[in-house]
């Protein structure tokens, strides 16, 4: 198939690009290069705009038949999003807007969406599956159920066929170190923890350690990079046989506390590190760990990468030599 890779030059983007292309797909990549890197396209043609220009999108979508997009470029900062919540709505949903538009214009049926469990706000179970209440806490998350509802409604009118893939927490590198995970500024705690490690001058520490959890941290549901890509391969099948929109949600299944990540961080790269240990931070949930059964179920997915320390050791790779 040939397919457009929204954000191709991002985290979770450059990574489906090379799974893409490693299964015979001709990719081409659509990114603004805002959060993404150019020195993480080795695989598709780049094709550098926003998506609200329609002019260029026009001319490649004219050039060439694209069988499916894969949307992955959203900002996803929270705390950006409350502060900037205008930036959030535009860019996550009236850019979003702006591509289905030319996907209709020119006759592209299929479309992947990378959504969040931050659709689900506040958790009310144990283990988040699709049924759980969608309440989104932050303009973040509502950006992203705004677009899963656009998404909705333009799949009832019959012109689009449509998969929301909700993740949880990304993580790792893909395993040959060429591509890994590069934020700035870097949220996510495994690679703040590791950045740490290689010596880089940045603040991190353990945010509360009373929550009622086995050791008192944050339990987390992390899942590899190369796992969420494969759960897109598969959606790309499921849509080649079944209309309607669809959401689905990617995790492990299980939990990881913060002070596990840390043991386990230290376990991999072979020494001990002082963490501070800081207040809780407002509004983070003691849990939030996914139910992956209907993924499971309807597409065969199952996480390659569930172990914490493959998850880490591969993210560690790539942090002892980054490339960009």
């Amino acid at each position: 198939m040939r397919v457009m890779v929204v954000g191709g030059a991002g985290y979770i983007g450059s990574h489906m690009c090379k799974m893409l292309a490693e299964h015979g797909h001709d990719v081409v990549v659509c990114d603004n290069l805002s959060t993404g890197h150019a020195e993480a396209l080795h695989w598709g043609r780049l094709v550098h705009c926003r998506l609200s220009d329609s002019v260029t999108l026009d001319q490649v979508f004219s050039a060439a038949r694209f069988d499916a997009v894969m949307h992955f470029a959203a900002d996803s900062i929270v705390s950006d999003s409350v502060a900037d919540p205008l930036r959030y709505y535009r860019n996550n949903v009236a850019e979003t807007i702006a591509l289905l538009e030319v996907m209709r214009r020119h006759d592209v049926n299929n479309f992947i969406f990378s959504s969040t469990a931050a659709v689900f706000g506040e958790p009310t179970q144990t283990l988040i599956d699709e049924s759980h209440p969608v309440q989104p806490i932050n303009p973040y998350g509502k950006s992203k159920v705004m677009v899963e509802q656009i998404l909705g409604d333009v799949v009832a009118t019959g012109v689009l066929r449509a998969v929301a893939l909700r993740y949880f927490n990304a993580a790792g590198a893909d395993p040959s170190g060429l591509i890994g995970e590069s934020h700035n500024p870097e949220t996510h705690l495994i690679p703040r923890i590791l950045r740490k490690a290689t010596g880089e001058a940045l603040d991190f520490g353990v945010f509360g350690e009373d929550y009622p959890t086995a050791d008192g941290t944050c339990v987390r549901d992390f899942v590899h990079v190369s796992d969420l890509c494969s759960a897109h391969l598969l959606a790309l099948e499921f849509l080649g046989h079944n209309a309607g929109f669809h959401t689905f949600n990617l995790g492990n299944g299980q939990g990881y506390s913060v002070r596990q990540v840390l043991d386990a961080t230290q376990q991999v790269i072979g020494r001990k590190m002082t963490v501070p240990v800081y207040a809780k931070r407002k509004g983070d949930p003691a849990r939030l760990v996914a139910s992956s059964e209907k993924a499971y179920n309807i597409m065969g997915w199952a996480p390659l990468y569930p172990d914490i320390h493959d998850i880490i050791e591969s993210a560690w790779k790539w942090h002892l030599s980054p490339r960009y």
